[in-house]
């Protein structure tokens, strides 16, 4: 196997050795250089042709944010955001580099020493594995020319307004696709969201911050018991599975991981059939793996609208092509047409329920 060529961008030299320390314990990993800001690190990318970078945001001279968009107009390649940081409104800037381009966001791994160090240090060599495997990274266009309704949808517009919730599942360049979803549907949308976006743990808060700032709609971290509003937008926390109960609830548990992970797309869209069967829509959108992809056929088969982000625009498409491939999407579309057939489907309840 071909070594991993990864880069580490990190301003602090103590942090800088740790974060080289953990990768080079890897016998699949090779650092083949370091940057101290984001002016040396696009110097460095050019220079030592990395297959992954790892980059902190807050550096002197050019931050994480500015260099990850000026890599990503230029040298195109995987970057996961190692961040020190624990606070959710700084964190909103590395979802900003997420919309610049970067592929995942990850706290920094905790110290030799303590409990959690080896955890942590783990899913940082298991990330940059992963993401190394993304050869195409492709930046979703800030406009798009066609924003309406595709014909294929238009068939929505005689089924029965029933509609009562929409679930999305994400994982692997999800946080810039949901965000242009969120933004392109108006202020008096009239449904529930939950979303399930897998992501490493801490950065929820930020991420649904992060969204709540370009959006007309109220996003919120779910909370156990809490009742769906119309309009609002619900993100699963961490280490907790998502579901719903009849009375339009959202009910937070301990439940296993499934498909490895906590919160799951399966656990919610299961959950999502059982109570609302054909009166919920759910999509799978960019994202390695398999979570939901079984879950979303089975919502189809219960009547439900259910559809599946389109190749071109997906960053990774394991989660939205597994759906395909088991014929669980009624429709295969881009980010920008997702956000119409929503509208239309919301439009036409509102003007069958009158």
């Amino acid at each position: 196997m071909q070594l991993i060529k990864v880069l580490v961008v990190e301003d602090s030299p103590v942090v800088r050795e740790f974060l080289v320390h953990i990768l080079s314990s890897d016998s699949d990993i090779r650092v083949v250089g370091t940057a101290n800001n984001g002016e040396e690190a696009i110097d460095a990318v050019k220079h030592y042709r990395p297959d992954v970078v790892t980059m902190d945001i807050h550096m002197p001279k050019m931050d994480g944010l500015e260099a990850t968009r000026r890599i990503m107009e230029t040298e195109p390649l995987p970057i996961v955001i190692v961040s020190g940081s624990v606070d959710p409104h700084e964190n909103t800037k590395t979802f900003r580099a997420m919309e610049a381009g970067a592929l995942a966001v990850l706290r920094r791994p905790d110290g030799i020493g303590h409990p959690d160090h080896e955890t942590t240090a783990r899913e940082l060599v298991q990330t940059v594995k992963l993401m190394s495997e993304v050869k195409v990274v492709r930046r979703w266009p800030q406009k798009r020319g066609k924003t309406g309704l595709p014909p294929i949808a238009q068939a929505l517009l005689s089924k029965p307004a029933r509609v009562r919730v929409i679930a999305l599942g994400a994982s692997t360049g999800g946080p810039p696709v949901l965000q242009t979803i969120l933004t392109m549907l108006p202020g008096d949308f009239p449904l529930p969201i939950l979303i399930v976006q897998h992501m490493a743990s801490g950065f929820i808060a930020s991420f649904a911050e992060w969204l709540a700032q370009s959006s007309s709609l109220p996003v919120h971290v779910a909370r156990h018991g809490e009742l769906m509003l119309p309009g609002h937008v619900y993100v699963g926390p961490d280490e907790c599975q998502m579901k719903v109960e009849h009375c339009g609830k959202i009910v937070l548990t301990s439940d296993a991981p499934e498909n490895g992970l906590r919160p799951s797309v399966s656990y919610l869209f299961r959950s999502l059939a059982a109570v609302y069967g054909g009166n919920a829509v759910a999509g799978l959108l960019t994202g390695m793996g398999r979570d939901g992809a079984e879950e979303l056929r089975l919502l189809k088969e219960k009547g439900a609208v259910t559809f599946a982000q389109d190749k071109e625009s997906s960053v990774v498409h394991g989660m939205p092509g597994e759906a395909i491939r088991l014929d669980a999407a009624t429709y295969i579309l881009a980010p920008d047409r997702i956000a119409a057939v929503l509208t239309s489907l919301a439009n036409n309840r509102q003007e069958k329920s009158q």
